[in-house]
């Protein structure tokens, strides 16, 4: 059911006109446990439904060299089972119950998340609460070794297995330095899975899955007291874990890479990678409008020349990857039957060039920052969304309602600002990869490059 925007949202002012706009919040009430675990909630009753949303503050990122792809596999692992919750009781009982759950992971976080009728509440608490209290007793080697085997298939059917895969893998390692948290794969390397053993990943969950290192979001059609007293009650008993201490990575310069994959691809793709700012850093905002600018409709500056114009390329996309600890930002395009990929960083070249001493309109401008704001605004129709979205301000920003803040930031956005970002992040040293057809090395692109 698709809700009315403003029903989800606290108005703080009545609706403006021109320039003004109506200004909005996303009202929350945050507590901490005594054992460290972090409560946000939020109360939405436009309709009678609520989800969960548990972030654990571990992503690929908090990995080691030799020791990848821990994350990803406990975001299997979460689902196998707990001691008063034994496999398949966790799905079991939500879909019972009319709810539906499941967990995604970054560099930066693992998260895992319920919703469905507000009556099913106390249930996805319960539930949360036996995982992250009382999972480690029932993990054993079979099961570890079943889902080190999905992972494995897994990452055989995203990345070895399919048709530009290979990017993956190759991308991180040449944009961040050797030891850099975002310098490998999410899914972690196939070696390393397969070196994991049983006590490795214990002891991955003992530093990692505990009250400290985690926050729960509950939105929707809830009372704000009585969950405090449902998170009391089921999270309470369960200990804290060992502090975590996170060092910011030095700062380092990209050296200017030109890498020539092949693959069993039937046409060639390149993705230009440029090193930029974390998620903090007051260029993520124009770095975001950017990436409409050049990709984001049909008239968007990249799109409308390499696809539709000289139709030289059959798509191509930019898109900016603002992390907690760092950022990149990469533009993608597959050449058309019978294109070099030189033809097509030529283009872009002259695209970006052009943009940065010309600036965009004052029309595409507005396009790209309406458009953004329409998304940013979208994804508020859903509870789910919502609740992940107050996560994730809570740990990036410091603060779970930054909602008005981020759109402040887009619409501040000027002409003057992307000029800048072009010129300061993307006519730098970047990574080239050309991924080429096997045999067909000739189509990759070169070093040359437009000034």
């Amino acid at each position: 059911m698709r809700i009315h925007l403003l029903a989800c949202l606290t108005l703080l002012a009545p609706a403006l006109t021109g320039a003004q706009a109506t200004r909005l919040r996303v009202p929350t009430t945050v507590d901490t446990l005594p054992n460290g675990l972090t409560l946000i909630v939020h109360e939405d009753h436009s309709v009678p439904r609520v989800a969960t949303n548990v972030w654990y503050r571990v992503g690929s990122g908090d990995e080691r060299p030799g020791r990848t792809g821990f994350a990803h596999l406990f975001e299997h692992l979460m689902f196998m089972g707990s001691e008063n919750a034994p496999y398949p009781q966790f799905d079991k009982l939500l879909e019972a119950a009319g709810a539906a759950n499941n967990g995604s992971t970054t560099e930066d976080r693992t998260n895992y998340y319920e919703f469905g009728p507000s009556n099913s509440l106390p249930l996805m608490l319960w539930l949360e609460a036996d995982r992250m209290g009382w999972l480690l007793p029932t993990m054993d080697s079979a099961k570890v070794d079943a889902q080190r085997d999905i992972v494995k298939n897994e990452r055989r059917q995203s990345y070895e297995n399919q048709p530009y895969g290979v990017a993956a893998d190759i991308l991180p390692p040449a944009l961040y330095p050797k030891g850099h948290p975002y310098s490998w794969p999410v899914i972690g390397s196939m070696a390393d899975l397969s070196a994991a053993s049983l006590e490795d990943v214990k002891d991955f969950f003992r530093r990692n899955y505990a009250p400290n290192n985690a926050a729960i979001v509950v939105a929707g059609a809830v009372n704000t007291d009585s969950v405090r007293r449902l998170v009391r009650q089921y999270f309470s008993s369960i200990p804290r874990g060992p502090a975590i201490s996170r060092p910011t990575p030095p700062r380092f310069t990209v050296r200017d890479t030109a890498i020539v994959a092949e693959d069993r691809v039937q046409l060639p793709q390149l993705y230009l990678a440029w090193h930029t700012v974390d998620a903090n850093h007051k260029d993520a905002a124009p770095l975001d409008i950017l990436s409409y600018l050049l990709s984001g409709a049909r008239n968007s500056r990249l799109t409308n020349t390499l696809v539709y114009q000289r139709e030289i390329a059959s798509s191509v996309s930019a898109f900016s990857d603002a992390k907690r600890l760092d950022g990149d930002y990469s533009i993608v395009a597959r050449a058309r039957p019978g294109q070099g990929l030189d033809s097509l960083k030529v283009a872009i070249e002259r695209e970006l060039a052009r943009l940065a001493s010309e600036g965009p309109t004052a029309r595409e401008l507005e396009q790209a920052k309406n458009a953004r704001e329409s998304s940013f605004l979208n994804q508020l129709e859903f509870i789910n969304s919502k609740a992940d979205q107050l996560n994730q301000y809570a740990y990036f920003k410091g603060t779970p309602d930054y909602f008005q803040k981020e759109l402040d930031e887009l619409r501040a956005v000027t002409a003057a600002d992307i000029k800048r970002v072009i010129t300061t992040y993307l006519r730098g040293p970047r990574v080239m990869l050309s991924i080429v057809p096997t045999g067909k090395r000739e189509l990759a692109a070169t070093r040359v490059t437009i000034q």
